[in-house]
């Protein structure tokens, strides 16, 4: 089962549809019995770093997506829900994220405009199990104003927005983010789905 996490910042619908496509037993929770047997977990999420993580704290789910992660249960943060996986953001406050990844969330410096809105093209920096369908070059869809700043060994594929390298493609261990979004990445993002599908049955 895929446990999508419910927690009031999310287009859960469209995700919920995108792993079901896929053929995926899914179920969107609030719940922390299901984070802890989940065989994969969703984190999804639109809006502001800080509402994101006072939801979390008020649903009760900072503990057991902890746990969850230290039993290395696949866990995937989609847009806004990548960027609570690092150690800290700066949108509207400076906020502790979850920490699963190293590095912090700000708002981009680029000579473009913002928000970052828009399909852009993946460049490849690491080999990853997420990338095994797609070819370098290829596009998926961004909305977001914040980025994060990391270590290059996380940072398994980025896109050029200006002169910015955008992080869009995180990952360490069983943890991975995705600053795009998949689910409304057509072709490419069914087949990134696919692949992460594939991770969670080995």
């Amino acid at each position: 089962m895929i446990a999508i996490v419910d927690y009031n910042v999310g287009n859960l619908a469209s995700v919920t549809n995108a792993f079901k496509r896929q053929g995926m037993d899914v179920k969107v929770t609030r719940d922390p019995q299901d984070l802890l047997s989940a065989d994969g977990i969703i984190l999804p999420g639109v809006g502001a770093f800080p509402v994101a993580m006072d939801n979390l704290q008020k649903v009760g789910l900072i503990e057991p997506l902890t746990k969850a992660k230290e039993k290395g249960t696949p866990m995937m943060g989609i847009c806004l829900g990548m960027q609570i996986l690092f150690e800290q953001g700066y949108e509207v406050t400076p906020t502790k994220g979850l920490g699963f990844l190293k590095g912090e969330v700000k708002l981009m410096e680029v000579d473009a405009k913002l928000p970052h809105m828009g399909w852009n093209q993946l460049v490849f920096n690491h080999e990853h199990p997420l990338l095994k369908y797609v070819d370098e070059g290829e596009y998926v869809y961004f909305v977001h104003s914040y980025g994060a700043v990391c270590p290059d060994d996380e940072l398994m594929a980025y896109a050029q927005y200006g002169h910015a390298k955008v992080p869009a493609l995180v990952a360490k261990d069983n943890v991975i983010g995705c600053q795009f979004h998949p689910e409304k990445s057509g072709e490419v993002g069914t087949r990134i789905l696919k692949a992460f599908k594939e991770m969670i049955e080995r």
